[in-house]
């Protein structure tokens, strides 16, 4: 049992040999993660912008699009899958502790 983990871990954080291909792990990975800590990342900004949430809601609206791309790039461009993976589930960990902190 630990050496499948290893042995996936190693896997996983092997870089890929040729950067002109992105591959369908990281692009799943840069869809949904990215559009994950984009959604994440705009509920908290609806909390620290002051007023009520029903005002506040046009700005997180607004820039929903543009940090999701920027998320997905960011996630996309990571040389493992390791990378990829920390990429989507740390940020995701951190907005999501900070919406319970907030709520």
């Amino acid at each position: 049992m630990k050496s499948k983990i290893i042995l996936t871990y190693k896997k996983l954080s092997i870089p890929e040999r040729s950067s002109t291909k992105i591959g369908l792990f990281r692009t799943i990975c840069a869809i949904f993660g990215g559009l994950l800590v984009a959604y994440l990342a705009m509920t908290v900004l609806i909390f620290i912008i002051p007023g009520t949430p029903g005002e506040s809601i046009v700005v997180p609206v607004l820039f929903n699009t543009m940090a999701w791309s920027f998320a997905s790039l960011w996630i996309s461009l990571s040389p493992s899958k390791l990378i990829a993976l920390k990429r989507t589930f740390i940020p995701s960990l951190i907005f999501s502790l900070i919406i319970i902190i907030m709520f």
